[in-house]
């Protein structure tokens, strides 16, 4: 059995004042005021539609974002109903010609803690079941019943930048409830770089969980 740890993976090459750009000229079409880009307006532009909740300019500009988590936290993910999804399957991907499973470590238990090795005992068992029934001629789709929520998946999921920030909203910065911590594994990570890549879109995100910390 394989354990790692949970992460991801942004699919596209992200040019942060290319999107700004890209939003601005598409804005300014509702105003006919093309005329105006300049340096910098581009910056300022994007701020005062986030500011004033004028997002919709954000849907212009998507992006992919592979996810290597746990089934549970992938069913969390799926729940963003405007975005694209792709997902290892386990109808079909049979782990029976590798001989074992990979599952994602969980991240609140130290590896020297009673739970961690109780979880890591089921796990060994959920992975010998599965081997089993696979042998013993069950199909991928079969033996599946007997996988657990820690097994890792494949996630990727296409989004624009006003589905990003609602997701990261959620899922890193927890303004409906915190975040499961699994989740959050992966969306801190993610919202920190995009803040890096993408400063006047995230910006209010990133200060809003810094808050929250």
């Amino acid at each position: 059995m394989v354990v790692v740890s949970a992460g991801y993976e942004i699919l596209d090459q992200i040019n942060g004042m290319e999107v700004l750009r890209k939003i601005e000229r598409i804005a300014r079409v509702c105003y006919k005021s093309e005329d105006k880009i300049a340096d910098g307006t581009a910056e300022r532009m994007v701020r005062s539609l986030i500011r004033n909740g004028h997002e919709s300019m954000l849907e212009h500009v998507s992006f992919s974002v592979k996810f290597i988590v746990d089934r549970g936290v992938s069913h969390e993910i799926v729940r963003h109903r405007l975005a694209s999804f792709a997902q290892e399957s386990t109808r079909y991907c049979n782990y029976g010609h590798s001989g074992e499973i990979t599952v994602i470590k969980p991240c609140f238990w130290s590896e020297d803690s009673a739970n961690y090795m109780n979880w890591y005992d089921e796990m060994k068992t959920a992975e010998r079941r599965y081997l089993e029934l696979i042998a013993d001629n069950a199909s991928p789709q079969e033996a599946r019943s007997v996988l657990p929520n820690s097994l890792k998946t494949e996630i990727v999921m296409t989004a624009n930048l006003r589905e990003w920030r609602h997701f990261l909203r959620l899922r890193a910065v927890g303004t409906a409830g915190k975040p499961h911590p699994q989740m959050r594994e992966v969306t801190i990570p993610l919202l920190r770089e995009l803040q890096n890549t993408i400063p006047v879109v995230f910006n209010d995100l990133f200060n809003d969980l810094i808050v929250k910390q």
